[in-house]
């Protein structure tokens, strides 16, 4: 089993002073697998990352990255990862393509630059330099080099922060096309419908632990939760929370030929989210 995760971390603990920022976490990753880390800002997240990507030292626990501890690998082991970091520096004066293709003689296997460079969408950029670029268009240049090493496993962070609709969607194809290769892909991000696009399972991180785990669609008992079914009869509106909406519609149908404004709601990933993170507060 340990052989099929590309990240295994049992009771991971990080303090800063009086503050335990990481508090006793356990997380899988196995390889060729998304799992989005789901929290609010101070629950740990980045903390816990920075210690998988081996930029930051434990205090206690175990933790294995691609079969060794990222506290004491070495150069091999930092060419089998990629990362996306939520910011970086500027290489203002270095055009797309210079910069793609010089980051891929860092790596022993790496993709095509030209086709990385055609993936994030940057093509029509190429010859632009890094400091021309928009803000959206940088961050592609930051996929880009974040996967041009062609890694077994991925970390993004925020990855689609200043990207428009299209270009989000373009880049979730990417992701998805990543992981299919085999890629393992560990993702921090605040947009849950990336979450619920990309991940094969969600981890709700809050206080430093993590509180729920699962696929998007299942996580909290998502869909054994009660569904919400709204009609409008004689002018007003109505609502039923049901564990039988079918039946509901069906009684319903009993009385209309078309029931007028049907809605059959089921809680949203966002309000699962929000009910594990308020349940966790609400506890301190």
């Amino acid at each position: 089993m340990t052989d099929e995760l590309a990240v295994r971390v049992r009771g991971l603990h990080k303090r800063y002073g009086d503050k335990h920022a990481v508090d006793g976490l356990d997380l899988e990753v196995a390889r060729g697998e998304i799992v989005a880390v789901l929290g609010p800002n101070g629950a740990g997240k980045t903390t816990t990352v920075e210690i998988l990507e081996g930029y930051r030292h434990r205090d206690a626990g175990e933790v294995t990255v691609l079969g060794q501890d990222p506290q004491t690998a070495g150069r091999d082991w930092r060419a089998r990862i990629g990362i996306v970091l939520q910011s970086s520096s500027d290489l203002d004066e270095a055009t797309v393509t210079e910069l793609v293709h010089h980051w891929a003689t860092f790596y022993p296997h790496p993709r095509d630059p030209e086709q990385v460079i055609d993936a994030v969408g940057l093509r029509e950029k190429a010859k632009t330099r890094a400091g021309a670029l928009s803000g959206g268009q940088r961050r592609r240049l930051d996929v880009a080099l974040g996967i041009v090493g062609n890694p077994e496993l991925l970390f993004l962070d925020e990855p689609t922060t200043g990207f428009d609709p299209e270009a989000r969607r373009a880049f979730w194809e990417l992701i998805a096309g990543l992981r299919d290769d085999g890629t393992a892909i560990l993702l921090t991000t605040h947009y849950l419908d990336e979450a619920e696009q990309l991940a094969d399972r969600a981890v709700v991180v809050s206080d430093g632990r993590v509180v729920a785990t699962g696929a998007p669609a299942d996580l909290g008992d998502r869909n054994a939760r009660q569904a919400m079914v709204r009609w409008v009869e004689d002018g007003e509106h109505h609502e039923i929370r049901t564990d039988t909406p079918t039946a509901v519609v069906a009684e319903l149908a009993g009385r209309f030929t078309e029931i007028p404004g049907l809605q059959v709601l089921r809680p949203t990933l966002e309000d699962i989210y929000l009910s594990l993170v308020d349940a966790k507060e609400s506890v301190r």
